[in-house]
This record gives structure tokens, C-alpha cells and sequence, in this order.
């Protein structure tokens, strides 16, 4: 008896051949190892101790150490480094370091000099009341500037930009203005350990300072101060302006015991409108020392040219 298929029957047969043949090779792949790869990626390593603190803490620890401090006296290694468009490519210019020294007394004093690496004679000499500075260029420039503290009006001469302010601002974190709004937030971020050769996780605090706008409910930001949650000390400040650009980014290096002071090893400030960087190494620190007036005032020599800015 001859048996009559259905229609179709057997290209039915044999699509289901062509499956179990599918599917016997998918289950052989795995086995040969052809067409995947294995390989060991490296575990994030977490800090030994991470710490908790809420928003008010952070806050009455900021005030706290800015409450405490009413002059500080440092000395430094200032190296500067420039940044300038040319022919559509970005030139960066690193400047030799100098020895300097900074001094700071509340509220608003300020005294910056540095000096020529080699010969430990005057560079350049700034002072303010945080109202107006005068800066004094030694020879063979042997210029002066004067005008207000906080930059107004940017300069195409870079060393015109160079004001007080900022230093100021970058020093120290500074405690918050009673009309000053802040929130908190968490966050992780991967680092490599370059010297170690392995991943580190750093979790963090993000703290964000702001400040109601007139008859509105918007917020302007002023500052974004980061916090390491291993010992909760901010190792990073985001300072903004009126229009709510980041006029200074500061970054603070590790923190070192200078004869019973904790401070930060390396300051570097970053001033991204203007396109220039400095950072200052940190040889000594003395905190409330007895700063007299007259060590912020700049006398400027006879027959110098004093230039007033904007």
C-alpha cells in the first residue's frame, strides 16, 4: 500500500531537521569555546572605613573650621600654567615654579608674594582689603596695578586677571551665609591606584549651596563642595558666579598635620573662564598668628607706572 503524505509534509521534516541540527550546534558552541571570550576584570576596591554624616553635619563642620580660623600664614610652591586657542588648537604653557607665601586675615586681608626661583629675589607682590588690591610687578617689568578685589572685566593680559578673590575663596572652604540653602547627595566614584596597579571606590558627599533669586522660586547655585566619606573632609569646591557659570574649581590634595594644623598638602585652582591653573604646594601652615596691618600693604618705588583696571 503506497502511502500518500500530506501537502507540505516535507518541508516540515525538514525544517525540523534543520532546528534539531540548530540547536545541537548551539549546545556543542559553548563547549569548543569559538566564539566567546573569558576574562577577569577587576573588583573596585572599597575604603576600609566610610563614614555618615547628614547635610546639617557637613554644614556645622564647615562653619566650625571657618569659625575657628581668623589669620592663616603659608608657605608655598606656586606653579602656573596657562591655557590659549591657536589656529584651532589649545596651547598649554607650564611656567617654572616659585617660592611664595600667603597670608589671610579675616574677614576680607590678603597678601600674596612671590619670589624668582633662583635668586630668592622679588617677583611680584599683591595685597588687598577686599575691596581694592594692588599688585607690584618687580623689575625688569616694574609695573603696578590697582582696582577692586573681584574680577569685573576679563583681560586678554592674563597676569590683569589675577585678583584676590579667588585666592581667598580658595584657601579654605568657607562656612555658609545665613541666607544660604544647601542639599546633600551621595555618590561613588572609581578611581585607579596607578602605584598599586588596582580600582579604588571613593564614595563621596556631594554638598549643594544655593541661594534664593529675588521675588522667585528659582534657586542660583554658589558653591558644590565634594566630601570624601572616609574622613569627610572636602577634597574639591565648585565656586559659580552671578550668572551661574564655574568661575573657580579648587582641588585639595591630601591632608597634612603642619605642626598641629590640618591642611591640605596641594591647592590647585582652576579658573576655566580665564583658561589659567595654579597650584600651590604646601611647605608650612601657622594658623592665628598675629598678622599686623601693615603687613598688607604694598609700598610701590617711586617712578613706577601703576596701571588702574576694571
Amino acid at each position: 500500500m503506497r502511502t500518500t503524505r500530506p501537502a507540505g509534509g516535507a518541508s516540515r521534516v525538514g525544517a525540523l531537521r534543520s532546528v534539531c541540527a540548530l540547536g545541537l550546534a548551539f549546545a556543542v558552541i559553548p563547549l569548543s569555546g569559538c566564539l566567546f571570550t573569558r576574562r577577569k576584570l577587576p573588583m573596585p576596591k572599597p575604603p576600609a572605613v566610610t563614614q555618615t554624616a547628614a547635610a546639617a553635619d557637613l554644614v556645622k563642620q564647615l562653619n566650625d573650621r571657618w569659625n575657628s580660623l581668623n589669620t592663616l600664614y603659608a608657605k608655598v610652591n606656586i606653579q602656573l600654567t596657562t591655557t590659549k586657542a591657536k589656529d584651532g588648537v589649545k596651547v598649554e604653557t607650564g611656567y617654572t615654579s616659585f617660592p611664595g607665601i600667603i597670608m589671610m586675615r579675616k574677614p576680607e586681608m590678603l597678601r600674596v608674594y612671590g619670589q624668582y626661583p633662583v635668586f630668592q629675589s622679588p617677583l611680584f607682590d599683591m595685597a588687598s582689603d577686599g575691596t581694592t588690591f594692588t599688585l607690584y610687578v618687580h623689575p625688569p617689568k616694574n609695573i603696578a596695578y590697582t582696582g577692586p578685589a573681584t574680577l569685573t572685566h576679563k583681560s586678554s593680559n592674563m597676569i590683569e586677571n589675577l585678583r584676590p578673590g579667588f585666592f581667598l575663596d580658595a584657601l579654605l572652604v568657607r562656612g555658609l551665609d545665613p541666607d544660604n540653602e544647601y542639599m546633600r547627595m551621595t555618590d561613588t566614584d572609581t578611581v585607579e591606584d596607578v602605584k598599586r596597579k588596582h580600582l579604588l571606590l571613593v564614595p563621596e558627599y556631594i554638598l549643594t549651596v544655593m541661594r534664593g533669586k529675588p521675588d522667585s522660586q528659582e534657586r542660583k547655585p554658589v558653591r558644590v563642595i565634594h566630601f570624601h566619606r572616609e574622613d569627610l573632609r572636602p577634597y574639591q569646591q565648585d565656586i559659580y558666579d552671578e550668572q551661574g557659570n564655574l568661575e573657580t574649581q579648587v582641588i585639595y590634595g591630601a591632608y597634612t598635620d603642619f605642626g598641629g594644623s590640618l591642611y591640605p598638602s596641594t591647592v590647585t585652582i582652576k579658573r576655566p573662564l580665564e583658561e589659567f591653573q595654579i597650584v600651590m604646594t604646601v611647605d608650612k601652615v601657622t594658623e592665628n598668628s598675629d598678622l599686623k596691618d601693615d603687613q598688607f600693604h604694598i609700598k610701590i618705588p617711586p617712578g613706577v607706572k601703576v596701571q588702574t583696571l576694571q
